[in-house]
């Protein structure tokens, strides 16, 4: 999941600097919500092995 929110920003990035607004602005909102549900899982993900560590 981080490799595609890592390739939307490059697309992001690419279509800002050839001037597509629209097309950079919905790659980077992409890429932003797609971080962060990668954030989310991998604090999960986390927290879970620490408590099943635990037992």
């Amino acid at each position: 999941m981080l490799y595609w929110a890592i390739l939307f920003l490059i697309v992001a990035i690419v279509a800002g600097i050839f001037g597509f607004g629209g097309v950079a602005s919905a790659s980077a909102g992409i890429a932003q919500v797609l971080f962060t549900i990668f954030l989310v899982l991998f604090i999960v993900a986390i927290i879970t092995h620490v408590v099943r560590g635990r037992r």
